[in-house]
């Protein structure tokens, strides 16, 4: 499966010891409500994943994450796992660990659920293929009330899937923007067009996870309102793409606009080498541009955009991480607990402190990431859940297409004489399943 399983231990240096007795009482607290907890999935008869030893008694649980939450550097999922089997010594819990990226967890568990991890962290846009081969639980009982209370009804609506809750959210997958303070001031960055009269904007609108963000603006809706809707499909029509599309005929012909989008393009270089003063990118690029801007680096919620003289506000795709439980597991009760554990906020500011992974808790203290904050503005007040139908795929292409056509200089090039008629072939192909 592309994994390999690490042997059990019960140390892994100081680094995490402190941390033990400090989630006692909250994981104790936990464990109890998952006494009477329900997963809304049966578990398979036959060979689970994790196993009653007949050796020692004790219940093994296979987990598996990243690399980097299991490295030199991080002990993270170690520390937390076995924090939380220490302050539960009446589940007898032993772990067995593996690297598996939340990337490619899709394509590791379902190669074989029966065989795959009891406990493993995901990326929500995984969910239909994960449920199409039984390899994860939808949450119920009083686990799923804990999920319901601990996030954002943006993060739950992440994981929710044909009516069901999915995985323990703990962390946000989303995009906002830096800029250089010493060109905008804070007046200036909430108008996309107010800056780009002050200075050059990078923008990667032929990328297709960015794109929908103009789109969405003007009241395109993607499988509806709240992204649920699977019947629904991408609205792109007349009334509310095609304003869109003339807007970003004119956007592209701004000399101080740049398709940050294109192959290569280096959003720190340009940014350090001041040519552009804002640019379109999420947590994982904080380092970088702090590296490159220092002290005037901003960060902030993407900008509105002026759509026949009204301003609106662009809104980006948002997803999310989280941590699911394999149904195959035979020791239900256990993996739950413990998902829900990871996904707890001491779990989280353990998370945060080490890899600076953002929480999804909003009272996790955070502050010392600006990044954090607008990372979570974002989800909750401009952003469009990215859908995790599989008819979503039909929108990537199509996207990435129409976005390089702004800059064509062929007879592909987008112009206000074809706005329309364009507009209306890329509507066709973003709903063609």
């Amino acid at each position: 499966m592309g994994v390999k399983l690490t042997s059990f231990h019960n140390s892994y240096g100081k680094k995490g010891k402190g941390k033990i007795m400090r989630k006692k009482v909250v994981a104790g607290l936990m464990a109890a409500l998952m006494v009477t907890s329900m997963v809304g999935c049966g578990t398979k008869s036959g060979s689970g994943s994790a196993k009653k030893s007949t050796s020692n008694g004790k219940v093994t649980l296979t987990v598996w994450g990243p690399q980097e939450d299991q490295n030199d550097d991080c002990h993270w999922l170690k520390e937390q796992c076995e924090a939380f089997a220490k302050a539960n010594p009446d589940m007898k819990l032993e772990f067995k660990y593996a690297v598996c990226s939340e990337g490619d967890a899709g394509k590791n568990v379902t190669e074989d659920a029966s065989k795959a991890a009891d406990v493993y962290m995901f990326a929500n846009d995984q969910i239909p293929s994960l449920v199409a081969a039984n390899a994860i639980s939808k949450l119920g009982g009083d686990t799923l009330d804990q999920v319901k209370s601990m996030n954002s009804e943006a993060m739950v609506n992440s994981v929710t899937y044909d009516g069901s809750v999915y995985g323990v959210p703990f962390t946000g997958n989303t995009w906002f923007m830096y800029y250089d303070k010493s060109v905008f001031t804070e007046d200036d960055v909430k108008n996309l067009d107010t800056m780009l009269k002050k200075g050059k904007v990078g923008f990667p609108l032929s990328n297709s996870w960015y794109i929908g963000a103009m789109y969405a603006a003007n009241g395109t809706t993607f499988f509806g309102a709240d992204g649920q809707d699977q019947k629904a499909g991408i609205d792109l029509s007349a009334e509310k793409a095609d304003p869109v599309t003339n807007y970003l005929v004119d956007l592209a012909a701004n000399p101080n606009f740049v398709d940050s989008g294109v192959d290569k393009y280096d959003n720190t270089a340009a940014m350090k080498a001041g040519d552009i003063k804002a640019c379109f990118s999420g947590t994982w690029d904080y380092k970088n541009m702090k590296e490159a801007l220092g002290d005037n680096l901003g960060v902030t919620v993407a900008p509105t955009i002026t759509i026949n003289g009204e301003q609106k506000q662009m809104k980006a795709f948002a997803g999310s991480k989280a941590i699911g439980v394999n149904p195959n597991c035979k020791n239900q009760k256990e993996a739950v607990a413990l998902a829900l554990y990871l996904g707890s906020k001491d779990a989280q500011k353990a998370h945060f402190d080490e890899r600076a992974i953002i929480p999804t808790i909003a009272d996790v203290d955070a502050s010392s990431n600006p990044a954090a904050k607008v990372q979570n503005d974002t989800i909750n007040n401009a952003s469009v859940l990215q859908p995790v139908f599989s008819e979503m795929g039909s929108w990537w292409d199509p996207a990435a297409a129409m976005g390089k056509a702004f800059t064509a200089t062929d007879d592909t090039k987008v112009t206000h004489a074809n706005a329309s008629e364009q507009t209306a072939k890329f509507n066709e192909l973003a709903n063609k399943h």
